[in-house]
């Protein structure tokens, strides 16, 4: 199965590194390799680092984290060729960077699968520096390529400014999910769309976060799985979703992120299942389940 990439963007000072640390620390099991510039660039916290061998740290819970400069690709092949591989990437572009060229590039290699692009923008910040004559394209063009976008530091603005802000995205970006946050504090599965029901075990599909919740759906026979990725996002109340379903040509795995799903050809054992994250209060879980309900006919 291909490799996925998500890649993180949003301009400086939005609250990567945060994220990225949060994410680090509640992995959920997963193995996470963190792709950045240069280590300078991402202070990884000090106890998540296990050891340090010129461009790799091993990181706690076996996660590593890459710089790789002017090389990704050779950097991206070599995570692939790590034994044991990384379950997931996660490349963290920098703060002027352009997020669709990388997702476009890591698209075109062999082995490799972009599995969407996430864009931070601070609350407090995002709307005075998109203001800003030199700044604005970039800005704009930044929001404009999200599937998902993080609206960070949000415990820092008001409510009122919070909707505003919330608001002045969402007309940028009419077709993009805004999912605010606080301290980073967002479940690794809603990032990565990690793929339920590890083969080496690991936690329950609950998210683990009091913001959100997530409801897990197992269709009881084979499935129109391009369909379905579809509905699960045309689902307004799904941020993320992803898992193995039976289709009429074998096994598929569905992947959705913000209004963006993909299918994806698999072959091996694996648990049929979708977990599907979302806003505690805003998963319409009736609604999901009826997408996987079997067909009765008359």
């Amino acid at each position: 199965m291909d490799l996925p990439v998500t890649i993180i963007g949003g301009y400086l000072g939005a609250g990567k590194t945060t994220l990225i640390n949060h994410l680090l620390r509640h992995n959920e099991g997963l193995r996470l390799a963190i792709l950045v510039n240069e280590f300078g660039e991402l202070p990884i916290d000090a106890d998540l680092i296990e050891a340090e061998d010129g461009g790799l740290m091993s990181i706690s819970g076996g996660c590593v984290c890459c710089a790789y400069g002017s090389d990704m690709i050779g950097v991206l092949e070599d995570i692939a060729a790590m034994e044991p591989r990384p379950d997931h990437v996660l490349l963290e572009a920098s703060g002027v960077a352009l997020p669709a060229s990388i997702a476009v590039t890591v698209g075109m290699m062999q082995g490799f699968r972009s599995d969407g692009v996430i864009v931070l923008a601070d609350a407090e910040q995002i709307r005075k520096t998109a203001a800003n004559s030199y700044l604005a394209d970039t800005v704009d063009r930044q929001i404009e390529q999200a599937d998902l976008l993080l609206l960070t530091k949000a415990d820092l603005v008001p409510d009122k400014a919070l909707e505003e802000v919330t608001a002045w995205l969402s007309a940028k970006a009419p077709a993009t999910r805004v999912l605010p946050v606080s301290r980073g504090e967002l479940p690794v599965r809603a990032v990565v769309g990690a793929v339920p029901f590890p083969q080496r075990g690991g936690p329950s599909p609950a998210t683990g976060h009091a913001r959100f919740d997530s409801v897990l759906l197992e269709p009881s026979g084979p499935v129109d799985a391009e369909a379905l990725a579809r509905a699960l996002a045309a689902e307004p109340s799904v941020t993320r979703a992803k898992g193995f379903v039976q289709t009429g040509d074998g096994l598929a795995l569905i992947h959705v992120v913000g209004q963006r799903g993909a299918v994806e050809a698999v072959s091996g054992e694996r648990r049929v299942g979708i977990i599907c994250i979302g806003l505690r209060g805003e998963l319409d879980a009736p609604a999901l389940h009826a997408l996987v309900a079997p067909r009765t006919t008359a």
